[in-house]
């Protein structure tokens, strides 16, 4: 019988029934674009308007001496989520349909209950950057422009077809781009730039080591481990000339070579941005004296006088863009966690009305993102607390997936290659060092 008939045969634990899609699949797209997709979208979100907030902070607290560390994580960011990517091409499944077969069911729980709460506080105080930065542009009313972008997000992501709404979040990551003009549009010693960048600079002080860790948090996350790895999976199951490759070995050649394009261009591209926010909030915060940013909208509030009008409406008009497109990621990395986790039948290609459960999830996630704007939760301690939830799940996943990686009943002859085994391990131990040092610095 064909893997497109039973879907679920190699991994009966998942099975649920099986939903009727939103409409047939039209033929695979040709051209560069097509080869991009999970990596491209995951680097975006990555530089969600929270990150968007350490990068800023990281440049203003310390100038150009933190451009380094963007160059040195992007290789083990890439490997990580390389990793990731092969997991959901291979088995057909996300991370968490994978644990729950092969892994105790505490495991299971304990990390998708820690990235529900990481995920849902992050979506929380994303809605309100993007809400801050709308009001700073046109002035307004906060909340209502938080409930104003839930809304959009859940409805886009829930009642759009799915190969449109791919696409949307893939034109969505060029609002990264404004960050890019911003710091074209400063004044930049582009030769000190480059020195910093290539010659790390170290200090033992413990803001300096705690806004490395702050930066390594933000851009190595679980939820997109999660997203990409369910992305994967998702794209496999919809196209019918597509297979799991633990299935089609023959398919192994063009996907692999596909996914390592679209991971690398999509991390490169995520921490060249990263980079870019550090060099204008060094060229202008820091050159100025002020060394304390505590959100991304009040990094581009303190653009404004010194670097005018127009760098700061390319800011604040970046922190809404990319909120639009990591608002929906973190939601939806939820939803693929939980139903995978419970066995629901799961994806952005089903209609809402066969996935409730899993859209459900977004909206509820969504929901709960608004009351956090609403409570009075302070954002900094909320953000505070969902890097410490995040680096704590981070390591014991990253673990669970370097040996998920290598295990032949999980991958079968697709186990991971030396040198992306020896990356991954290397980016484990240094976020499992990262961790080790929050919490000494506490």
């Amino acid at each position: 019988m064909d893997r497109k008939q039973a879907p679920h045969r190699r991994h009966p634990v998942l099975a649920g029934r099986i939903a009727r899609r939103r409409a047939p699949r039209k033929p695979p797209a040709k051209g560069w674009l097509s080869v991009l997709g999970p990596g491209l979208i995951t680097g975006a979100s990555d530089d969600d308007p929270s990150g968007i907030a350490t990068y800023s902070q990281a440049g203003a607290q310390f100038g150009f001496s933190m451009c380094w560390v963007m160059l040195f994580t992007f290789p083990l960011m890439a490997a990580i989520q390389e990793i990731s990517a092969r997991i959901g091409r291979v088995t057909g499944h996300g991370i968490a349909g994978n644990i729950r077969t092969h892994y105790p069911a505490w495991l299971l729980r304990g990390i998708v209950g820690l990235l529900l709460v990481a995920n849902i506080i992050n979506l929380g105080a994303d809605l309100g950057a993007m809400a801050e930065a709308l009001a700073l542009l046109i002035h307004g009313p906060v909340h209502l422009y938080v409930v104003l972008f839930a809304v959009g997000c859940v409805l886009l992501e829930v009642f759009s077809r799915y190969e449109n709404y791919v696409s949307i979040l893939k034109w969505s990551s060029l609002f990264l781009f404004a960050y890019v003009a911003t710091a074209l549009a400063v004044d930049v010693p582009w030769s000190t730039v480059l020195v910093r960048t290539l010659v790390p600079t170290f200090s033992f002080k413990t803001e300096y080591v705690v806004a490395i860790v702050a930066v390594l948090g933000t851009t190595i996350t679980p939820y997109c481990f999660f997203w990409q790895s369910s992305q994967e999976a998702e794209d496999e199951r919809i196209d019918p000339h597509a297979h799991p490759l633990i299935d089609a070995p023959r398919e192994a050649k063009v996907q692999i070579g596909r996914m390592r394009i679209d991971t690398y261009v999509g991390m490169g591209y995520s921490n060249i941005v990263s980079l870019f926010i550090i060099i204008t909030t060094a060229a202008t915060l820091n050159a100025h004296g002020i060394t304390d940013i505590q959100t991304s909208a009040q990094a581009a509030e303190a653009l404004r006088p010194i670097a005018g009008v127009f760098t700061f409406a390319l800011f604040s008009a970046g922190i809404i863009g990319i909120g639009m497109l990591a608002v929906p990621v973190l939601a939806g990395s939820c939803a693929y966690a939980l139903g995978e986790a419970l066995g629901w039948t799961t994806g952005l290609s089903r209609l809402p009305l066969d996935a409730k459960a899993f859209y459900g999830t977004i909206a509820v996630s969504t929901l709960i993102g608004i009351g956090i704007n609403f409570v009075g939760i302070d954002p900094i301690k909320a953000l505070f607390w969902a890097a410490v939830l995040n680096g704590v799940v981070s390591v014991p996943l990253m673990v669970v997936m370097m040996i998920m990686g290598m295990n032949p009943k999980v991958m079968g002859r697709f186990v991971l290659p030396r040198p992306l085994w020896a990356m991954g391990w290397l980016c484990t131990a240094t976020m499992a060092m990262a961790v080790g040092i929050m919490f000494w610095t506490w």
